[in-house]
């Protein structure tokens, strides 16, 4: 374990933010004094209690929510207007129900400012590539289906798909897998493990699940309660791939109680 200063490289850099929510007497301080590195390619994990921040740290990272106080850089460059070389997934797949889990994926490309003007000269280049990160997931024979045809884990497999169909070296996930049963869950954490060694995007993954912090991140960074701070910054140097049988050796269990212990103890003032 190092603290948070631990980091070796500044492709995300995080200076002694605060991040704030709402005005006057309704003002919440959601982050604060926050400060932590992310090497490029790095698969970080962020845990901590309910309403601890690490939704917000996502926002700043992204540029979808502004620092009161402090600094956000991502590749060298602060952090003022949404990022785009960023994907996103969340809890939620939020797919569009009239489009195809191939026409879900593709949606990305269709809107995306680099992508767009030449979505329709290069549609078959881009339907391979989303055929081939469907594939990787598992479901290039489920690409006609509608979502309603798709159970939960499906759904997000074409999310993962979706925020990562235009190449982006940063991808941000908060809860994917939150809403699924037990059995699916773990099965994502391999396909999230395969797309992440394959691609190598820089992840930062928000999670309430410490089995799966330390199942899938080579970092876990520990948030208190709010407003919140980083408690501590751990390595996780457990050979990959992982599979489920790494999740019953002692060394991992042990990684996961001290997490746990981390998230009950009191921030430092």
């Amino acid at each position: 374990m190092e603290d948070a200063q631990g980091g070796t490289s500044d492709f995300i850099s995080i200076r002694g933010i605060d991040v704030v929510y709402g005005e006057g007497e309704n003002e919440v301080l959601a982050v604060t004094e926050a400060s932590l590195t992310i090497r490029e390619g790095e698969f970080v994990a962020v845990v901590g209690p309910s309403g601890c921040g690490k939704s917000s740290l996502l926002k700043v990272v992204s540029g979808l929510h502004p620092v009161r106080k402090g600094s956000v850089k991502v590749r060298g460059e602060e952090v003022v207007r949404p990022v785009k070389i960023c994907g996103m997934a969340f809890q939620n797949a939020t797919l569009l129900p009239w489009r195809t889990a191939l026409d879900n994926v593709l949606l990305s490309l269709e809107i995306s400012e680099d992508y767009a003007r030449d979505f329709n000269r290069k549609r078959r280049e881009y339907r391979e590539m989303a055929m081939e990160l469907l594939s990787i997931v598992g479901l290039v024979d489920f690409a006609s289906k509608f979502p309603w045809e798709l159970s939960g884990g499906m759904q997000q497999r074409v999310s993962l798909s979706r925020a990562l169909i235009h190449q982006p070296r940063l991808l941000l996930l908060d809860e994917p897998f939150g809403a699924l049963d037990a059995f699916t869950r773990e099965d994502l954490w391999a396909v999230l493990q395969r797309l992440w060694l394959e691609l190598r995007p820089t992840v930062i993954l928000v999670t309430h699940d410490l089995r799966e912090a330390v199942y899938l991140a080579d970092t876990v960074y520990v948030f208190s309660p709010r407003p919140g701070r980083v408690l501590s910054r751990t390595e996780i140097d457990i050979p990959r791939p992982r599979n489920l049988e790494t999740t019953f050796e002692t060394d991992f269990h042990e990684r996961v109680n001290s997490l746990r212990a981390q998230i009950s103890r009191p921030a430092a003032v």
